[in-house]
């Protein structure tokens, strides 16, 4: 009997009118993920946590809007055909990578600038966590099952429920698990970039080449073993591997230009020397405000507990003895 992976039975849980996707859950972790790495990893930079995450609200965001968007717009039948999904209903599936990142990245260097620091620092700095989250984010793929590949007999084989296959393969009953094999590339690509930039200090944007370079890389076989349709193609070429090739081989030419022209790290994640200044002068005022005010209401506290303990003498003998006197000289 042969052993294949099995998908779950189900995609989330219904709690009152709500319904929640297992597929958003997982993103939410790999965006989670993602941020945590990329925060240790900025302030290991000399970066402080306030600019790494006043620049991650804007962008994640962004980037899922520029995800959804970019799904869309390469699966316009899908939404606007007929019979059409929501396009606006983006826990049902549907957002693209590329889209995540152009937009993140853009709405981060924005960010940066207006905060005086190096966009290529961050990028840097946040490189290794966003593909440890893509990790994450593809066990939503299985969930919903979606994104297999070619029909295959291996004992690695996912089963995919009648509802969920392709039209034209309604008759194979296991695919190609490509979520799994992105996953598991993703997973090495993290390690790699982890520890390349240990080994050499990688820095200006150059950990951000390579991870987009490794990453398109791999994106490329998987494509290759997608069965899901795309309406856009070139030729025999999916839109889709197009764009890996073309992402590919600009981060490869960016990786190796900036490898010979601007080797090493930056001495400094800020823009310039008055902007660090500037900048962190700007938070230890205001950690110092939020220190006093923190501590004020304690000390009002502890003035107030003090004060009837001052005003109270405490006694002694002499103090009895006046105290005896006075009544006697009262009495009389």
């Amino acid at each position: 009997m042969l052993l294949f992976i099995p998908s779950p039975p189900i995609s989330g849980w219904q709690i009152g009118p709500v319904f929640i996707h297992i597929y958003a859950l997982c993103l939410i972790t790999g965006m989670i993920a993602a941020a945590y790495v990329g925060g240790r990893r900025w302030r290991e930079r000399g970066g402080i946590s306030e600019i790494f995450e006043n620049t991650i609200l804007i962008a994640i965001p962004i980037g899922i809007v520029g995800a959804r968007i970019y799904h869309v717009f390469t699966h316009m039948g899908d939404y606007f055909g007929p019979g059409h999904m929501n396009p606006w209903a983006i826990w049902e599936g549907g957002i693209a990578i590329y889209g995540a990142v152009g937009a993140g990245a853009l709405a981060a260097l924005i960010a940066a600038n207006k905060q005086g620091v190096r966009f290529s620092s961050m990028a840097d700095a946040l490189a290794p966590g966003i593909i440890l989250g893509q990790a994450i984010g593809r066990l939503g793929n299985w969930f919903n099952q979606e994104l297999y590949g070619l029909p295959t007999t291996q004992p690695w084989g996912l089963e995919i429920d009648a509802a969920h296959r392709v039209a034209g393969y309604e008759q194979y009953a296991t695919f190609h698990p490509t979520f799994l094999y992105e996953l598991l590339w993703n997973l090495l690509v993290f390690g790699v970039l982890l520890w390349a930039d240990k080994r050499w200090a990688l820095g200006r944007g150059k950990l951000f080449a390579l991870y987009v370079a490794l990453y398109t890389a791999g994106r490329i076989v998987t494509e290759q073993v997608r069965i899901d349709y795309s309406y856009d193609t070139f030729g025999p070429i999916r839109f889709n591997t197009a764009a890996a090739i073309l992402f590919c081989l600009i981060a490869i030419g960016v990786f190796l230009w900036m490898l010979k022209a601007k080797p090493g790290r930056e001495d400094s994640v800020y823009l310039s020397p008055d902007w660090e200044a500037k900048v962190v002068a700007k938070y230890a005022k205001e950690s110092e405000a939020k220190a006093a005010k923190a501590k004020s209401p304690q000390a009002k506290a502890t003035e107030g507990n003090s004060a009837p303990a001052a005003a109270t003498k405490p006694a002694t003998p002499e103090a009895d003895a006046q105290s005896a006197k006075a009544d006697d000289a009262a009495q009389e």
